[in-house]
């Protein structure tokens, strides 16, 4: 199901809850609604569909790819970017990694462990912020 995004600041700015396998349906909601964005949204965090869990959405080229419980585990190469997003108006300055290591479960709850680079890792880096209740 396609949902809104949430624009409230003060619940953008909590931090996500685990996530459970009864929190399946948000992933699948949270993957259709970046589907539904897409020319408007490399990714999404659950918070941004008004959900509380630590599940982020992103594309990996034209794939949508859903990450439960994500942890970044190993990271390298820092630099400076300016990045938007859908919840808040205009473009934030941040530091982000150019490299990084992630430990998830996929969309069905299967472990997984992954490199990023680039651009992908500059928007999963920005949708883990959400799920910490850091607003860029």
């Amino acid at each position: 199901m396609i949902r809104e995004i949430t624009k409230d600041v003060l619940f953008l700015s909590q931090k996500a809850l685990p996530a459970t396998e009864q929190d399946r349906q948000v992933a699948i909601d949270l993957r259709d609604t970046l589907v539904a964005k897409r020319n408007a949204a490399a990714g999404l965090a659950a918070n941004m569909i008004g959900i509380n869990k630590q599940i982020i959405a992103f594309y990996m080229g034209s794939l949508p790819i859903v990450m439960i419980n994500p942890q970044i585990k190993e990271w390298s190469g820092t630099y400076s970017t300016k990045e938007g997003c859908l919840s808040l108006a205009g473009l934030r300055t941040t530091k982000r990694y150019q490299k990084i290591l992630v430990e998830y479960w996929d969309i069905n709850f299967k472990k997984q462990v992954q490199d990023f680079t680039g651009f992908t890792a500059e928007t999963i880096q920005h949708e883990l912020d959400h799920c910490s209740g850091i607003l860029i």
